[in-house]
């Protein structure tokens, strides 16, 4: 009886939960939310799109929101990559193939990835794999030479960098 009552309970928990996430928020409302949304931090406008349509909105107004707030410059698409390239690389230590399938999977158009990636510093770019596998070449703990070389390699591969840089910076000092 007890696994009933708890059951039935747990149920009406979730009934609640989506009630509350299926109301819909007028126009202004959602207008003034997104404002707010995109001010704490820049969004792409697909991140934008989705929102609006958890709170409810139809396609329509959906569409008409995003372009007034591009249009009072709240939503920024070059804005938004050029900060996610920006902090990706330097807070996260990112690749650029990373960075790019981040970027994709935003809907970001294509050329407007490859103009944020070339502001990327090269030197900055190549630096950043160093220490990266410096880093890692100290907590691999591998006797045989090329199994460390392998994971090394593999490690900053799944850091999104390209592998001919890998092996540039590897063999310039002496990891390889």
């Amino acid at each position: 009886m007890e696994f009933l009552f708890a059951y039935l309970l747990c149920n009406i928990a979730e009934v609640e939960e989506t009630d509350k996430k299926k109301i819909r928020l007028d126009r202004k409302t959602a207008l003034a939310k997104a404002e707010h949304y995109c001010a704490y931090q820049e969004r792409s406008q697909q991140e934008l799109r989705n929102k609006l349509y958890e709170w409810g909105q139809w396609s329509d107004d959906v569409e008409e929101i995003i372009s007034e707030l591009i249009q009072t410059n709240f939503l920024n698409e070059e804005r938004f990559t050029q900060a996610y390239v920006s902090g990706k690389f330097k807070m996260k230590h990112w690749g650029k193939i990373k960075i790019r399938q981040g970027l994709k999977l935003k809907n970001v158009p294509d050329k407007m990835i490859s103009n944020a990636l070339k502001g990327i510093d090269y030197d900055e770019y190549l630096a950043t794999i160093l220490m990266l596998a410096e880093k890692k070449a100290g907590t691999i703990v591998e006797k045989d030479a090329y199994k460390k070389r392998y994971k090394l390699v593999s490690y900053l591969l799944g850091r999104g960098f390209e592998n001919d840089s890998i092996i540039e910076v590897l063999k310039a000092n002496g990891l390889y």
